[in-house]
């Protein structure tokens, strides 16, 4: 049985974010230092300390022009970011690469000295691999990771494609009543519950709900939505794990419990913080992925094309995808142990490193005309699912479930297209994540 939920009107939670500490306020007025006509206008872009203010309204709607001039300036800038809090941004393949692997820039905040830390997360939601080092990391790692092997993700393949086929016919329905359709809640948000849902034995319901307070902590509306969502969250593991506990199942959230209770491998705050992260990391992303993946296929006609005629290409998309419309602009925030040099810039111990993925995947020493959509390109290899020790958990699920919700929709609906002038559609206001708001869609 599951915990109730605590069920009231949700607001936009994709709209100005908060002013708190560690998250992020909206910049509405767009004086975040870029002019919009590709340099840096004379005012906005230093603060009163000479730091770089580069992330306002034209990062918001397109982040890679901003990438662009950034990675001109050098490999590595101290940045404030739009709460005020300072980080050093490393901007350039080559060196957010290394960076993913150098153990001496920890993912534990108690590491952090000053600056931004990320989100302030009660310690029972703090303890989840995104944010422990080695050897707690591997501890971790070693309970969930045999439900995300190649072969007991193929079997869940069945279980996606039906999903994805029920929410097509939804989205079909949708389309005929209406003439148009919202992509994210007919089709994209609903699908990637039902998966992870499955393997923490989570009702869809709760899910939808959940995911509604993930996107409010990504992009809160309002001062204080973010400790709000987080609050919610919080309450519902709790209690979900409380009536699992009591009537356990064959399911991945009761095998960590059993790992808890039983063999005390690890601690209750632990055992929270892994069904937070995988409920959060689960839906937010490929959610994202499958939302932002159709919209760039739908403005490169000659690629979507391409896919038509070959379905077996799509696993070379969705690499290519995850190089170019992964939402996540950066790597979760490090803190170096020790003073550090990073492409000849010395960062002292505590400060805040971001490791810039949505730069790194632009730069052109890397990748030839990065700012190209290919499916065809030779070299996708890309960091959008990490790199080193933390490479993502879910990488193979997906990737699988990316591609069979893209084919899915490729085939289904041939003449499927944008609903409004792409120039409209809203973007989180978010330096973290550049993801849609809405995806309105109609067929020609």
């Amino acid at each position: 049985m599951t915990p109730h939920l605590e069920h009231r009107q949700q607001t936009d939670p994709n709209g100005q974010l908060d002013t708190s500490r560690s998250s992020e306020h909206g910049d509405r007025d767009g004086d975040g230092g870029w002019d919009g006509d590709g340099g840096w206008d004379d005012d906005g872009d230093w603060d009163d300390g000479g730091v770089l203010r580069p992330f306002g309204a034209e990062f918001f709607a397109d982040p890679y022009p901003v990438y662009a001039r950034l990675r001109s300036l050098g490999p590595v800038l101290k940045v404030a970011l739009p709460g005020g809090a300072r980080a050093w941004l490393v901007t350039r393949e080559e060196h957010v690469r290394a960076g993913l692997t150098d153990r001496r820039l920890s993912v534990n905040k108690a590491h952090s000295r000053n600056g931004y830390q990320g989100f302030s997360l009660p310690p029972a939601l703090d303890a989840n691999l995104l944010n422990v080092d080695p050897d707690d990391h591997v501890r971790l790692r070693r309970l969930v990771s045999q439900g995300f092997t190649p072969r007991h993700v193929e079997r869940l393949r069945g279980r996606v494609v039906a999903a994805a086929e029920h929410y097509a016919d939804r989205l079909a329905q949708r389309l005929a009543e209406d003439g148009e359709a919202e992509l994210f809640e007919a089709f994209a948000n609903p699908l990637p519950l039902v998966v992870i849902g499955h393997l923490l034995d989570v009702p869809e319901a709760d899910g939808r709900t959940f995911s509604h307070w993930v996107a409010a902590m990504m992009a809160p509306s309002h001062a204080g939505h973010t400790a709000e969502a987080i609050g919610h969250i919080h309450r519902y593991l709790v209690g979900l794990i409380d009536a699992r506990r009591a009537t356990p199942g064959d399911d991945l959230l009761s095998s960590l419990i059993a790992a808890r209770d039983d063999d005390d491998r690890l601690s209750e705050d632990e055992l929270v913080s892994l069904a937070f992260l995988l409920l959060m990391a689960g839906t937010e992303n490929v959610q994202h992925l499958i939302g932002g993946g159709l919209l760039t296929l739908l403005r490169h006609p000659e690629q979507l094309a391409a896919l038509r005629r070959r379905p077996e290409l799509m696993p070379e998309a969705v690499e290519e995808l995850l190089r170019c419309a992964h939402p996540n602009q950066m790597a979760i925030r490090r803190f170096p142990t020790e003073a550090v040099e990073i492409a000849g810039t010395r960062i002292p111990a505590g400060d805040t490193v971001l490791l810039s993925l949505a730069s790194a995947h632009r730069d052109p020493a890397r990748y030839p005309e990065p700012d190209r959509f290919d499916i065809h390109r030779p070299d996708k290899a890309q960091l959008a699912l990490g790199h080193g020790p933390h490479y993502c958990l879910g990488a193979w699920l997906a990737r699988m479930e990316i591609g069979i919700a893209l084919g899915t929709l490729i085939e289904r609906f041939p003449e499927l297209q944008l609903a409004v002038p792409y120039d409209q559609l809203e973007w989180r206001e978010s330096f973290r994540s550049h993801a849609l708001r809405r995806l309105p869609v109609s067929v020609g």
